[in-house]
């Protein structure tokens, strides 16, 4: 709100520019606020999106009042580091940034050997004596408590020398005044190195007056094992963090790893190997078995069929003919066929579910505004808690060593981490989950609103039934003669242009039905047409028909129950003689039924919306077993119903084709686009399902409460943890149960927390809707 009251006032707006940068030195969820209200703050900028996750940040801004340089300038103010991405391919694989999180994690298995090396021996000397270990000569005795000290000084310095970035950003955004979780580490295992330090030189002095036991009972006073022992647990904690980020994307990277590198052009007669980055739309590719097509295009020559499952998640592979739309990143399974680029690069179906996904992970839910709230004020809250904490125990009499034990557990155990991967974690997997099973979540919010749907209304024609009508029944007056029966219809009904005659077209050239030689071809408008076929005149048409020629209907020829049942009958007379009847209708879906049971026992109620005649509603509703059924209404009224319905308080999800319903798909709280195969892009849309198949908004809403679940769990357990561990670092419970924590204890708890966050997010990579389990 403020940010858009900025661009108002100028009265200087310019065109808005979206930019997204890749973010650097961010380490925990208070980081990515920072950088969020530096952005924000600056005038002209509209709306702004930071991802901890992806390390990314998104940015609406007027080009008339900042710039790419501004904004970068307002990061680094804050103590980080941004670089636009302008110019880069979004569909390469740096977008999901598989080499950056490599190196990331090569860099920290680094620090990791270099910080174990040093901790495990550290940690044995000085740790050692207290669980009954004995240590080398050199090291015991009044007369060796300054080489007992340095030792340990000497190991701890590898381990804060390879850490040192924690200091380095940690002390830079404090000075900032945006301490993040850097500067909780840093200031608590710097104070345990400086307080040691410190010790290290009064037990030189100690010694210096010839006062070797005081420099002996100092030597328990050192806490260079708790510093090297924080920040490797810490370390190892982050590795394990970075592995299971690294692994929430796996769904898309493996997705852009389908798509081959290389494309198999002909130009002038002649097969050419080249990249797929220099293919041209209009160029001919050649696809053969086993192969995967490149970018989009349209088969020209040849067959073939087409494993579309990583695009659509159909399982079966489509045979495909001249003239078929080809999808790239799908496999030939078998044939050989030739295609015509439509669609490269950024234009590709594949780029679009990227950069859906992308957009969807980069999006905020409603439900992370209040972590992020907290996160935001959690580091310089935790920092007063710990000075508040160690100055009381100090009051209270005890020596500076326990207050300063208190100090540090409170600032290592605090994890605003956990707050901040709870949401994003969880989104990120949901989405790449449901991309891989063609259903693409365009954002944040649209996976929190399908969790809370209570009611489904479904368009009838496309989503419901096939969309298209088919021949369901051919009914000849003589037994055994339907072929002669579909010959003669199809043979009129291929010289007229109705959809139903289209449809026995298709069933006779389905079956190989022979056509034959039509003359004087008349068409009777409202009844039907009429053609001579072999000397003999032929007509097809409506019940009208029958009574404008006089025709007499046969009792048992069921065609009334066939219209009761929602079908056309198609009434085929030769001359004036009855000699059968076609029956055709929009069949529904063969897995509709299942679907709308499916919902039904979520405790979703399922409305069917139809323009058609109530008649032909009701026999579709009992078809597919829906309860309730709006008929007769027309498709600018649809979202009218929608309005309705949503005034009864209920939470409304519309599913249709993304065509005429798009009025009503707008309305609805969560939109669905069905059946939208490789065009994704439906603006009116927030979920869109590439597959043709009902069952998929089952899955869409199971899949979105599992991933709601799955937040509620992550920030109840980052709450109920930092709530817990806080004040039992602080001693609340000393003075009851003798109760704290070591500062070692607490930082291998902080680590845990982080990890258990991700761990519980990546549990949904392994989400079956119970329409799929088995």
């Amino acid at each position: 709100m403020i940010c858009a009251w900025k661009v108002w006032r100028s009265g200087k707006e310019g065109v808005v520019r979206k930019e997204t940068f890749d973010i650097t030195g961010m380490t925990c969820s208070a980081c990515s606020s920072r950088v969020y209200k530096a952005v924000a703050a600056l005038e002209g900028v509209a709306e702004v999106t930071v991802n901890f996750l992806k390390n990314s940040m998104t940015a609406d801004f007027d080009e008339a009042l900042t710039s790419e340089r501004k904004i970068a300038s307002a990061v680094e103010k804050a103590g980080y580091s941004a670089a636009a991405r302008s110019g880069k391919a979004k569909t390469t694989k740096t977008d999901v940034r598989p080499d950056a999180v490599l190196f990331k994690l090569r860099e920290m298995k680094r620090r990791l050997a270099v910080s174990f090396l040093s901790t495990i021996p550290l940690f044995f000397i000085a740790m050692g004596p207290m669980i009954g270990l004995s240590l080398p000569d050199f090291l015991t005795g009044a007369e060796n408590a300054l080489a007992f000290a340095f030792t340990q000084f000497l190991l701890t310095i590898p381990v804060v020398f390879v850490n040192f970035n924690y200091y380095r950003m940690g002390f830079k955004t404090l000075a900032s005044g945006s301490p993040n979780m850097d500067s909780l580490i840093a200031i608590g295992s710097g104070a345990a190195v400086v307080f040691s330090v410190s010790t290290v030189y009064k037990m030189s002095f100690a010694f210096g007056n010839g006062d070797a036991e005081t420099a002996l009972s100092l030597a328990g006073n050192l806490y260079f094992d708790s510093a090297a022992m924080i920040l490797t647990l810490i370390t190892l904690g982050k590795f394990f963090e970075a592995r299971s980020r690294g692994k929430t994307s796996e769904a898309i990277v493996g997705l852009m790893d389908i798509a081959p590198q290389t494309a198999t052009r002909l130009r002038d007669g002649k097969e050419e190997i080249i990249p797929r980055e220099e293919v041209l739309v209009g160029d001919i590719l050649v696809i053969k078995a086993g192969e995967s097509v490149p970018v989009d295009g349209v088969l020209t020559e040849g067959s073939g069929f087409l494993d579309e499952s990583a695009i659509t998640g159909e399982s079966l592979p489509l045979e495909k003919h001249p003239g078929d739309l080809i999808t790239g990143a799908t496999i030939s399974k078998a044939g050989h066929f030739l295609m015509r680029t439509t669609h490269v690069g950024d234009d590709t179906t594949l780029a679009q579910i990227v950069r859906l996904v992308d957009e969807a992970t980069s999006s905020k839910a409603p439900i992370a505004r209040l972590a992020d709230k907290i996160s935001g004020v959690f580091v310089p809250v935790v920092i007063v808690i710990a000075a508040i904490a160690a100055a009381i125990w100090l009051l209270l009499g005890y020596d500076p060593e326990f207050a300063l034990s208190i100090g540090i557990s409170v600032l290592v155990i605090s994890c605003p981490c956990a707050l901040g991967l709870a949401t994003p974690t969880a989104i990120m997997v949901g989405t790449g989950q449901g991309a891989a099973n063609g259903i693409l979540f365009k954002s944040a919010e649209a996976i929190e609103t399908a969790q809370s749907v209570t009611t489904v209304v479904l368009d009838k024609t496309g989503t419901v039934t096939e969309g298209k009508p088919v021949v369901t029944d051919i009914l000849p007056v003589d037994a055994g003669c339907e072929e002669e029966l579909l010959s003669i219809a199809a043979s009129l009904e291929k010289l007229s242009e109705h959809p139903l005659g289209a449809a026995v077209v298709r069933e006779a050239e389905k079956r190989g039905t022979s056509f034959r030689s039509v003359a004087d071809f008349t068409q009777i408008p409202g009844q039907g047409i009429a053609g001579t076929i072999d000397g003999v005149r032929f007509m097809a048409g409506n019940a009208r028909i029958l009574e404008a020629k006089s025709v007499l209907p046969i009792d048992d020829m069921r065609d009334e129950a066939l219209a009761s049942e929602g079908r056309t009958v198609l009434y085929c007379v030769r001359e004036k003689k009855l000699i059968g009847c076609i029956a055709v209708a929009d069949v529904i879906k063969k897995t509709s039924r299942q679907a709308v049971a499916a919902l039904e026992g979520m405790g979703i109620d399922v409305i069917m919306l139809t323009g058609d005649n109530a008649e032909t509603a009701a026999a579709v509703q009992r078809q597919a077993g829906v309860k309730h059924v709006l008929a007769e209404v027309l498709p600018q009224d649809k979202e009218r119903e929608i309005r309705a319905l949503q005034k009864r308080r209920k939470k409304i999800a519309m599913v249709g084709d993304g065509i005429n319903d798009a009025p009503a798909l707008a309305r609805a709280d969560v939109g669905i686009a069905i059946g939208a195969g490789t065009d994704i892009a439906v603006e009116s849309a927030d979920i869109v399902l590439m597959r043709n198949d009902l069952l998929d908004v089952v899955t869409a809403i199971q899949l979105s409460r599992a991933v709601m679940r799955t937040i509620r769990q992550n920030l109840f357990w980052a709450f109920f943890y930092n709530s817990v561990g806080i004040p039992v670092a602080a001693g609340v419970f000393y003075g009851i149960w003798g109760l704290t924590l070591n500062p070692m204890i607490a930082a291998a708890a902080m680590s845990l927390s982080s990890v258990s966050v991700v761990t519980n997010a990546l549990k949904l990579r392994f989400f079956v809707t119970p329409c799929q389990a088995p």
